[in-house]
């Protein structure tokens, strides 16, 4: 095998960045970083890793910003030539890219790939070696008779209009930029420049054997084996233990779902690349994110401190956490997401102890509390809604101000709870008080109390229990004596609706129910096998439900984050065996697919157990690891107690 390399023959320079005059983005009032917060980002946004939402297969070194992109191209003798320039997990179609993702550790300083593509599959690993990276790729497929082999190419350049230059010197890659310089280098069998679709300096090689790039000085193939394998042993050693499954799961999700995004110059875990590069090159989901926060929590202090804080940087001017924020300072400014920030803080602070992280959060989180009081009370009660009338006039969101709408703030865009429910297009809101919220904010308001009284806030503290003691209260004439189940209420006609779902079992979350009561929902509901229990489990819709058939979305399939706060209320009562059971169950459904595909599902078949048997289940999203994150909650951290109360 030959070491040496070709690039191409002209130097290549890119501009230096171009100042843009534009006007702030909308929700551009974002608050101030603090100092500690400012030192985190720094922290994360260092180093090489798989920073560019675009492309799993590009490694960034930041905060350069300078890119490697990995591109495969397909050669044939006669015709039929093509070529792939960037790969994601989970993209469809006759002629798309297959990614099988493996390890990928919480800084990229280790990852490990599968790719498969119109005939071509190879593997590809990166790792660190003190400042520089190596990445390799060894071919697993053979060249069929009568084509060439295919090539693989590492193009190199800026992203994000940062300044440099990188130019071809001999038969390796320089980039230059103020402070310094980095030097790529190539190995591998040489391969024709031709067909090539790059507009950078690139390195090429033939893929019918091992090739690979190493930065800072020229390394052989076996030396770049040498070095991924010790980076492989030691990851492999960090997660070693009875949790390794699980734990190299939940590690590689977020790794592979973390990202530089430059218009916040911020590193923040998407729900996936997919749903990222179709929404302006970022998403942040209100209660997807801050569930990434308590994922991140198990590996990554820092990142879970950005997922929440981030999470809570897209506020609006009136305070509502929205829905979703996106690329370009787009937001829903008509409707919020479930209120699960405070719960997700105060965990992180009982793991952490970081006063500051309170202090950072308690402002938002205690301005958007207030904001359901004011903007989501019916009487005693809390609904979802949709403000149509609230800025900016010029978002293309078709739902603002509609039933749809005040249905996608909770959540739970077409469960059948809500298909009877009457909207009030004067108040934008949605005529039924929800169980799930009330249980969600009540827990909200006692996280919060728990928050103000460390940060010696009093008053604020007060207040907050206040309110959590009114919708409590609130809550426990909204319990079906009859058949044991709290049940969401229709405030046009004022009777109960028997349509249910997990979070009629939220006041568990909210320690709304008795101990006798909630003992009656678990063995007359939870463990009923004609209703939410099962192989597979928790069904969205009970499968006695009509709607359970559709297994489309809510509409009976099982969803992570409902098993985590079904698990999360079941940890507040004695009720060691049936959480114990959603623990073991959520585990074997979530490392089903992913020892089998690599797969971390937004949501799965509750019949069969499989994510990726419709194609509206994103096969890479980070909360389906929130079944893995229960079982091991219960193998590492059971609730203490007789009664499992933990606070």
């Amino acid at each position: 095998m030959r070491n040496g390399w070709i690039g191409i023959s002209a130097s290549w320079i890119l501009p230096l960045a171009v100042a843009v005059l534009a006007a702030p983005p909308m929700g551009a009032e974002r608050g101030a970083r603090s100092a500690q917060y400012e030192a985190l980002q720094a922290r994360l946004a260092k180093g090489w890793n798989t920073w560019d939402v675009q492309s799993v297969t590009t490694e960034v070194l930041l905060p350069e910003g300078l890119a490697i992109r990995v591109g495969v191209q397909r050669r044939s003798a006669v015709s039929g030539e093509a070529s792939l320039n960037d790969a994601l997990i989970g993209r469809s179609g006759r002629d798309a890219e297959q990614v099988f993702p493996g390890a990928h550790t919480w800084d990229g300083s280790y990852t490990d790939l599968r790719l498969a593509w119109q005939g071509v599959e190879m593997r590809l690993q990166s790792a660190h070696v003190g400042s520089d990276l190596v990445m390799l790729a060894t071919p697993l497929s053979q060249v069929p008779a009568g084509h060439l082999p295919p090539t693989i190419s590492f193009t190199v350049g800026y992203l994000w209009n940062r300044p440099g230059t990188v130019e071809t010197v001999g038969e390796r890659i320089v980039a230059k930029r103020a402070g310094g310089e980095v030097a790529v280098f190539g190995v591998g069998e040489k391969a024709p420049l031709s067909g090539i679709p790059a507009v950078g300096p690139y390195l090429v090689a033939q893929l019918d054997q091992a090739a690979g790039i190493s930065t800072g000085k020229r390394r052989s193939v076996a030396e770049i084996q040498g070095l991924i394998e010790e980076r492989r042993l030691v990851y492999e050693k960090s997660i070693a233990g009875e949790n390794k499954a699980v734990l190299d799961a939940i590690e590689s999700t977020l790794g592979w779902d973390t990202i530089y995004e430059p218009e916040q110059d911020r590193v923040v875990s998407v729900v996936s690349r997919l749903w990222s590069t179709s929404w302006g090159g970022y998403v942040i989901f209100e209660w997807d994110t801050f569930f990434a926060a308590s994922l991140a929590a198990i590996g990554d202090r820092d990142l879970a401190y950005a997922d929440a804080i981030e999470t809570l940087r897209e506020a609006t001017p009136k305070g509502l956490v929205p829905n979703y924020g996106r690329g370009g300072g787009w937001k829903s400014f008509d409707r919020s997401e479930p209120p699960v920030g405070a719960i997700t803080v105060e965990a992180l602070y009982g793991q952490f102890h970081d006063r500051w992280l309170l202090e950072d959060t308690f402002p938002a989180l205690l301005q958007w509390n207030r904001w359901w009081e004011e903007n989501r009370r019916i009487g005693d009660s809390l609904v979802w809604g949709s403000d149509g009338r609230n800025p900016p006039e010029n978002v293309d969101d078709s739902s603002r101000g509609t039933r749809q709408g005040a249905i996608f703030e909770s959540g739970l865009d077409n469960s059948p709870m809500y298909d009877a429910a009457q909207f009030d297009a004067g108040s934008g809101r949605l005529m039924m008080a929800d169980v799930g919220l009330m249980s969600e904010y009540v827990a909200d308001c006692d996280a919060l109390a728990a928050i103000a009284g460390v940060l010696g806030k009093a008053s604020e503290e007060e207040e907050l229990k206040a309110r959590a003691a009114h919708y409590r209260a609130s809550l426990s004439a909204m319990w079906d004596e009859r058949l044991g189940m709290f049940l969401n209420r229709d405030l046009k006609t004022g009777k109960l609706s028997a349509r249910v779902s997990p979070t009629n079992f939220y006041p568990l979350l909210a320690r709304a129910a008795t101990e006798s009561q909630a003992k009656r929902m678990v063995a007359e509901h939870l463990l009923n096998p004609r209703e939410f229990w099962g192989d597979w489990v928790i069904p969205a819709t009970p499968r006695d439900d009509a709607a359970f058939k559709d297994q489309t979305y809510w509409r009976g399939r099982i969803w992570g984050p409902m098993n985590y706060l079904v698990y999360l209320g079941l940890r507040n009562y004695d009720l060691g065996d049936a959480r114990r059971q959603l623990a073991e169950k959520s585990l074997k459904l979530f490392l089903k697919e992913w020892r089998e595909k690599g797969h971390v599902h937004e949501n799965y078949n509750a019949v069969t157990g499989l994510g990726d048997d419709v194609p509206n289940s994103d096969p890479f999203y980070h909360w389906g690891a929130l079944l893995g994150l229960i079982g091991y909650r219960e193998a590492e951290f059971p609730p203490a107690g007789a009664a499992g109360l933990e606070r």
